[in-house]
């Protein structure tokens, strides 16, 4: 260093210059190879760290699978800290037949499902998760002092302990679908509240503190004096079976509505937040990604013929579906986000039967011509109207519509479009609580607009809102459907283990309800997400529902490093 050293005094103020530029070419010649030798032999990969905020609207209530019914924020926080069955199982089998003369002896309705649990899983609290969980989670169900939501699904199925790991589960019949009914039983812990009576679920504090197995668990909730949750947290599981998530802790936070949920994401006071009204994506005023993700469900106008016989005509019908600009709603209700729906399932699910479904079948003038054909005439209102046995009768009919934005926008446009043809539309809103409480259990309505969405994710199980026996209340089936056919064949697709031979038959159902125009069917809303630009791992397509968002959780993440290839 010394000889360097006078080597440098030795140098001339021109030599020493050019010295020291020359060692700083070489330093930064230096560095940048070794940035190009980094990114050329590492890779970028996720690692675990951070925390993620999102916004909801609903407050939690019941954060508990056997009590949750229809509230969005608790059926986010339970897809988070509570597993389905088939993720704990480590296998399970149909307990098929082995003859002939064993199904005439044990009946063909006789199904028995074995299942296995994974070894040493464990509740967040270290507990181990046994058979013994799992039975008693059905039997709460069915115990209908629980009041469970869950109730008709499980009420006929029967329980038994093989072992510690084994439960055997017997249906009372066939049913082609029950897996996808396994994958949305979440279990609760026995050792919290088998000594809890059934009636007295609801009054527990582990609804708001809850014991789960899934990817996180509860840390912490902050409540206003009022009442008000305003805060809820939950840190990463390190007890969970399955692939650890990234994220270390997820916050939620809660408001009033929509309009405060902008408003917290524009401040940076939260991360994200799903079900964006497309209207609202404007108000959106800083660096975003949106996630447009494709769900199992619909909205129709149901037809009542009960409450109008002029409804009873299927050309009456066939003209009201050809009167109805889907694409027209889709771009000015949604900005085009959502797809057309024209039958009983939607693009995406399985056993949906593309080659049968009218692509466009928008056209006024043949729904004139159909009407016309019909013998019905427009009167000096511009009114189609038509003689029976001396009395008149007028195409109007009372429309009843949830007082929600974008359902009150369609109904109007759907009004001006039937005008055209001569059909007088009268909206009636009304809330939504008073329609699921008092319209819909009464089937008080001509015509409504609805959406139908399926629970068991996108199995396409058509029993609740197209089987005759559903018509009325609690039944689903809004457009009071009767069809022998559509019975049988929604009866053998339950059944049916062919998978073949129950889709040749799903597609022969999905023909029939095209065909009798029960309803017109309208639209299928993608569910919006929106993030910072910062989160990274969320690559959904297609949900079972919205909380659906969180089935791959353990693929977010915020942090990164890099690694040598």
């Amino acid at each position: 260093m010394r000889i360097l050293l006078q080597i440098f005094k030795n140098l001339s103020r021109t030599e020493r210059w050019i010295f020291i530029a020359a060692c700083l070419i070489f330093t930064t010649s230096s560095i940048f190879m070794a940035v190009d030798l980094l990114y050329r032999d590492t890779n970028l990969v996720p690692i675990a760290g951070g925390e993620y905020i999102e916004g909801l609207i609903n407050q939690p209530t019941f954060i508990n699978p056997v009590l949750a019914g229809s509230n969005g924020s608790d059926r986010d926080l339970i897809e988070l800290v509570f597993s389905n069955l088939l993720d704990l199982a480590e296998n399970y089998k149909v307990d098929e037949p082995r003859n002939s003369t064993e199904l005439s002896l044990r009946g063909e309705n006789n199904r028995t499902w074995n299942i296995r649990l994974k070894e040493n899983i464990l509740w967040d609290d270290g507990q181990p998760i046994t058979s013994d969980d799992v039975i008693f989670t059905i039997t709460t169900i069915q115990d209908s002092d629980s009041r469970s939501p869950l109730f008709s699904m499980w009420q006929e199925v029967k329980s038994e302990r093989v072992s510690e790991r084994e439960i055997k589960l017997i249906l009372p019949e066939t049913y082609a679908f029950f897996e996808a009914t396994l994958k949305e039983l979440k279990i609760i812990p026995k050792h919290i509240f088998g000594s809890v009576p059934a009636a007295n679920f609801r009054l527990s504090d582990f609804n708001l503190e809850p014991i789960g197995s899934g990817p996180f668990k509860f840390l912490s909730f902050r409540k206003e004096r009022s009442g008000f949750i305003s805060e809820y947290q939950l840190i990463r599981n390190e007890y969970y079976f399955g692939q650890k998530p990234y994220l270390e802790k997820i916050v939620f936070k809660f408001y009033q509505d929509e309009e405060e949920l902008i408003k917290a994401f524009n401040s940076g006071a939260i991360n994200g937040f799903g079900g964006l009204n497309q209207k609202n994506l404007g108000k959106i005023n800083i660096n975003h990604q949106t996630f447009e993700i494709r769900m199992p469900r619909y909205y129709a106008i149901f037809f009542n013929s009960y409450s109008q016989d002029v409804l009873k005509d299927k050309n009456v019908r066939l003209a009201l579906n050809y009167a109805t600009d889907r694409k027209k709603i889709i771009e000015k209700v949604f900005d085009n986000r959502a797809l057309p729906v024209e039958g009983p399932l939607v693009a995406g699910m399985k056993g949906y039967a593309a080659e049968i479904y009218p692509k466009e079948n928008f056209s006024p003038e043949k729904a004139s011509q159909i009407l016309e054909a019909g013998g019905w005439q427009s009167n000096p209102e511009g009114i189609r109207e038509k003689n029976f046995d001396k009395q008149v009768k007028r195409l109007e009919f009372d429309l009843t519509v949830p007082e929600i934005p974008f359902l009150v926008e369609t109904a109007n446009l759907i009004k001006e479009d039937w005008l055209k043809i001569g059909v007088k539309l009268n909206l009636i809103v009304h809330s939504p609580q008073q329609i699921n409480d008092e319209i819909i259990k009464t089937r008080n309505y001509q015509m409504l607009i609805f959406g139908n969405i399926f629970g068991n994710g996108d199995s396409p199980d058509l029993y609740s809102f197209w089987h005759s026996s559903e018509r009325f209340y609690p039944g689903l089936n809004l457009a009071l459907y009767e069809n022998k056919t559509a019975d049988t064949l929604i009866q053998s697709i339950r059944k049916t283990l062919n998978d073949s031979k129950r889709q040749t038959d799903l597609s022969s159902l999905q023909s029939i309800i095209i065909q009798d125009y029960p309803a017109v069917f309208l639209f299928s809303p993608h569910y919006l997400y929106v993030s910072k630009n910062w989160l990274k791992g969320f690559d959904e397509r297609f949900i079972p529902s919205s909380s659906g968002r969180f089935q791959s959780i353990e693929k977010w993440y915020i942090k990164t490093a890099r690694v040598f290839k």
